[in-house]
This record gives C-alpha cells, sequence and structure tokens, in this order.
C-alpha cells in the first residue's frame, strides 16, 4: 500500500513544481478560485427560490423597457448594462459573463464556475464530500446547482440539456439578449394572433 498521502491531488503537485517567483496571475488562476471565500456563492444556492422569484420579476420589467432599450439602440446600452451585470453576478454567483446565462436552470449555481466548464452535470470526479475533483477546497459546482435547483418552483429546469457554450458571446449582457429575444417572441406571437383574426 502506498505510503503516499490521499489528500494530495495532482492540481497541488504541480503548484509545487511550478518555478517559483515574484509573479502571481492576476484575477484568473484557478488558484484564485481555491483561495477564495466561496460564501456569498453558497448563499445564491441556498436562498434559490428568492432569487429565482426575483430573478422573475426583474425579466419582467426589462421586458417593460425594451421599447427604451430599442429606441436608444442595444447596442449603445450594452457597455452600461454590461458594467452593472458583470459586478452583479460577479459578487453574487463569480459568474464568468459567458453571455449565456442559466442560473434558473441550475439552481443558481453559476456552471462556468466549474474548472472544466460542464454544462450538463458533474463529471465523474466528485469527491465523497461533494466538493471539486480540481479543485478540493471548491464545493462542486453541480452539487450545488442540484441542491439549488431542489429548492426552486421550476425546479425540473435542471434536467434541460444545455448546449455547448458560444464562445462569440463572451463578454457580451446576457440580460440585454434574453429580453431581446422574449420581445421578439412576444411580437411574433401578437403578428399571428393578428394574422389569424383578421
Amino acid at each position: 500500500m502506498s505510503d503516499e498521502n490521499p489528500a494530495v491531488t495532482q492540481a497541488t503537485l504541480v503548484k509545487k513544481a511550478a518555478p517559483k517567483s515574484d509573479y502571481k496571475p492576476a484575477d484568473v488562476s484557478p488558484q484564485r478560485r481555491v483561495q477564495r471565500s466561496f460564501a456569498v456563492r453558497l448563499w445564491s444556492v441556498r436562498h434559490s427560490r428568492l432569487l429565482e422569484w426575483f430573478y422573475a420579476r426583474f425579466a419582467d420589467t426589462f421586458l417593460l423597457l425594451h421599447p427604451l432599450w430599442k429606441g436608444i439602440g442595444y447596442g449603445r446600452v450594452e457597455a452600461p448594462i454590461k458594467f452593472v451585470e458583470k459586478r452583479v453576478k460577479g459578487f453574487m454567483f463569480d459568474c464568468r459573463m459567458c453571455g449565456q446565462c442559466i442560473l434558473s436552470s441550475t439552481g443558481m449555481s453559476c456552471p462556468m464556475n466549474c474548472p472544466k466548464q460542464l454544462r450538463n452535470g458533474p463529471c465523474g470526479g466528485v469527491r465523497a464530500n461533494g466538493n471539486c475533483e480540481v479543485e478540493p477546497d471548491m464545493p462542486c459546482v453541480w452539487v450545488k446547482a442540484w441542491e439549488g435547483s431542489q429548492n426552486m418552483v421550476n425546479s425540473d429546469r435542471i434536467l434541460i440539456v444545455q448546449k455547448p457554450v458560444d464562445q462569440s458571446l463572451r463578454e457580451t449582457s446576457a440580460w440585454l439578449r434574453v429580453t431581446a429575444q422574449a420581445a421578439a417572441a412576444r411580437e411574433a406571437a401578437a403578428a399571428a394572433k393578428t394574422g389569424a383574426s383578421a
């Protein structure tokens, strides 16, 4: 039987073997997520039902403002909206601004926090304590997604198979994209209704 410590992971070995220098990667390193607190992200998962309710009201409000966004121009309002969205969602969910937010389907646990960026459930390496295979100090994003989804009214949304991430949408506003899509669907439904009654 090996005398090696079972808690030593490949990530730990790589980190120890890395050349030592004064340079530390800023805000993009996997070690950043290992070292930071997950308190707010875990709070969001625990309160997923409240956030689901709030997000539904927020989406309705944004849709009501569609004429304003359209009048000013979606391209013009994106920069200030994205600025706010990035900070709010970054704080609440550790958002990576993929532009294809599925928090309402994943129990308010952002799947982009998964080191493997899995969009449809956990990998086979989830630890017995529910932590990540790659980052052993981090709770598995998908374990938390399941827990959060079970608190939500639309808990079965977690079963929807998600498309791969479209990298061309990275660093764009999911709020505006969803609003524009909802407005287009509403206008198409109104046009179909008018055409059917004519």
